[in-house]
């Protein structure tokens, strides 16, 4: 089976990657006490097999219980999603993104954070 991008995740699905990503590894049980509004235990278990199944996940049996983890990088699951914003939201193309988010209409930022942005460019062009 391929890898399901990032950004194609159900919310609960997203819940789970945030906070193997924020752990690093954890049982069922640490998964469902860190969800928001967390679903049942049984529920947990089986969104966690489904995950694996989609080969979203590892896991590793330590005693008598299952620690996952998650099995595509942070960088690469915030890339997909990115990606699947800019198709989704701004035509595909990042310069409708940049234009949105410099857009005094919508938000106003800092002047700080433009220059950043700025050098982020600078730099991208060496």
């Amino acid at each position: 089976m391929s890898e399901k991008p990032a950004s194609a995740l159900a919310r609960r699905e997203r819940q789970v990657m945030d906070i193997l990503y924020r752990l690093g590894e954890a049982s069922a049980q640490q998964i469902l006490e860190a969800m928001p509004d967390p679903p049942s235990y049984s529920a947990v278990r089986a969104l966690l097999a489904t995950m694996i199944e989609k080969k979203l996940l590892n896991h590793r049996k330590l005693s008598r219980r299952y620690l996952y983890r998650p099995a595509i990088s942070e960088t690469k699951a915030k890339r997909s999603a990115l990606k699947q914003l800019i198709t989704t939201f701004f035509d595909g193309r990042p310069e409708n993104l940049v234009a949105s988010l410099l857009d005094p209409g919508d938000q106003k930022l800092e002047k700080d954070e433009i220059d950043r942005i700025r050098q982020l460019i600078d730099e991208s062009e060496k």
